[in-house]
């Protein structure tokens, strides 16, 4: 077994926990963006969106009531050129109502479904960023210590060589009556 161990560059340590806390502080810009986005994308689809269509359907249903009471009106007069063109409006605003509808049936589907598909993407996020936070920092703090303990040991080990070993000192020493 060897006498002292063989450390080489106590900097290389150092470098590896620097690396780490850069890595650490981007990832977790990286995470927290992440999870801002799909917050955002969730209040997009479930409440902005939501709203827009809630709107838009009521507006294209009161249209829709508009031609439809355009068109009695034109059929009470008989007027049959105007007949079928509120007949015609009456069709697009029938249309345009149902798409409302449509599209609203369709944010209450993807609403419910990227709920589903996000949060368990979200509780692995957060279990990263807490990784991050918790473990990476203790790995940082420790690493700061192995760095502060092999520099202790080179201080040690330098001093050493620079004069014999203890061992030699005291066994000349001790027969000249010295003290070491």
């Amino acid at each position: 077994m060897a006498d002292r161990a063989q450390v080489t560059s106590v900097e290389a340590v150092e470098f590896f926990r620097a690396s780490l806390i850069v890595f650490r502080s981007r990832a977790r810009v990286v995470l927290e963006e992440a999870c801002d986005e799909v917050i955002r994308a969730k209040g997009w689809v479930q409440t902005d969106q939501r709203r827009y269509w809630a709107a838009e359907a009521r507006r294209r249903s009161q249209t829709l009531e508009k031609t439809r009471a355009d068109l009695s009106s034109a059929r009470l007069s008989q007027f049959q050129e105007s007949t079928t063109q509120h007949l015609m409006m009456v069709q697009q605003a029938e249309r345009a109502n149902q798409e409302a509808r449509a599209k609203m049936a369709i944010l209450k589907k993807w609403g419910r479904e990227l709920e589903n598909r996000t949060d368990p993407l979200l509780k692995q996020v957060t279990q990263l960023q807490w990784f991050l936070a918790r473990d990476m920092g203790r790995a940082v703090a420790y690493l700061a210590q192995v760095v502060r303990t092999l520099e202790a040991y080179a201080d040690v080990a330098q001093s050493g060589t620079s004069t014999a070993p203890v061992g030699t000192k005291i066994g000349a020493n001790a027969g000249k009556g010295k003290q070491p």
